[in-house]
Formats: structure tokens, C-alpha cells, sequence
């Protein structure tokens, strides 16, 4: 069953509750990673295990034309974040005050981090904390969740090409208050 689509496992599990369990595993790991970086530690625990709950109850209601869940759990674990927005934005307003990362917990993330990332890290925070919700959902589902503008859009009800617009909004403001550095460019292929 580890090799089958998402969507066959997710079909599989309508009948057999118990195959769910393989998207559990798939996933679980990052999506409780992208909460931690948006809400702390201390609320990522809660967002992922939700996410779960909600798609696991939703199964039946997914739809299996779509081979990938990833776009699917990150909507809902977005829409979960979005209850804790004021957690999300306390957060960032800290880390801009002392720059200290307290999300980064596991060697593997010490390692990735970059010296320039370090100096960049307050004003980012700061940025973070004053780009509109729906804007802010779009960059970090793109930069930390790795989904592509279609699935970002897909994740959040919306078409790709607000979920465009919205990344190219909240990257200008990035910019700006990074001074025209943008540390959350993927590269040329926006359309992933």
C-alpha cells in the first residue's frame, strides 16, 4: 500500500478506516513541521494532530481525482492556523525582537540554517508579522511547505492565479524589508 497514489489509499480507507494510517505516516512529519514554523512547537502538536482528525473524518468527501493529499492537508492545517493568528503573529513579532529561532529543534534544521539567514532572520519575522493573512498562507505554503502556486491554490480554495498574485504581493514586501533580498525565491518556476 506505500507505493499506491494518495488518493487510492484515501479511497481504500473509506472501506477500510485502518489504511489511513499510510497518509498519517506520509505526511504527518512535514505537516506538523510547517505548524511549528508558523505557530511554535507548543501549538504544532495540536494543529497536525487536527489536521488528521478533520481529514480523516473528510475522507469520504475527498476528491480522488487528485492523486496528491499534500494540498488537501496543508488547507486544512492553514485553515487551522488561522484560528491561532494572533499566536502566529506574537511569534514572529518575538523572534524579530531577539532573532533567536526557537522553532529549529533537530540537527538536521540546525545544519540548514545559513550564517546570512541568521542576520536576516529578525527583519523577516518582522515582515512576517505585518503581511496580510492571506497573503502570509500563500508565501509559506510555497516556501515551507514546498507546494507549488497550483497546489498553495488548491490548499486554500483559491485559482492559481490569485494564489500568483498573493505570492507576488507578499514577496514585494518580503523584499522590501529585507532590503531587496528575498529569501523566499524558489527560482524561476513559480508555476511548480
Amino acid at each position: 500500500m506505500t507505493t499506491q497514489s494518495d488518493a487510492d489509499i484515501i479511497r481504500a480507507s473509506r472501506h477500510e478506516p485502518e489504511c489511513f494510517a499510510v497518509v498519517f505516516d506520509r505526511y504527518y512529519d512535514a505537516v506538523h513541521g510547517y505548524a511549528a514554523r508558523r505557530l511554535g512547537v507548543s501549538l504544532a502538536d495540536d494543529v497536525a494532530a487536527e489536521t488528521f482528525l478533520i481529514a480523516f473524518d473528510r475522507r469520504q468527501s475527498y476528491d480522488v481525482t487528485r492523486a496528491d493529499a499534500r494540498p488537501w492537508l496543508y488547507g486544512i492545517a492553514s485553515n487551522l492556523i488561522a484560528r491561532h493568528h494572533r499566536a502566529e503573529v506574537r511569534l514572529y513579532r518575538a523572534l524579530a525582537r531577539t532573532g533567536l529561532d526557537q522553532v529549529a529543534e533537530g540537527h538536521a534544521d540546525r545544519v540548514a540554517v545559513r550564517i546570512d539567514a541568521q542576520a536576516a532572520r529578525a527583519p523577516l519575522a518582522a515582515a512576517l508579522a505585518e503581511i496580510a493573512d492571506r497573503d502570509r498562507d500563500v508565501l509559506l505554503l510555497v516556501a515551507w511547505a514546498d507546494l507549488g502556486l497550483q497546489e498553495a491554490g488548491e490548499a486554500l480554495g483559491i485559482p492559481a492565479g490569485t494564489a500568483r498574485s498573493r505570492l507576488h504581493r507578499a514577496r514585494k514586501q518580503i523584499r522590501a524589508a529585507l532590503g531587496e533580498t528575498d529569501p523566499t525565491s524558489l527560482g524561476e518556476d513559480l508555476d511548480r
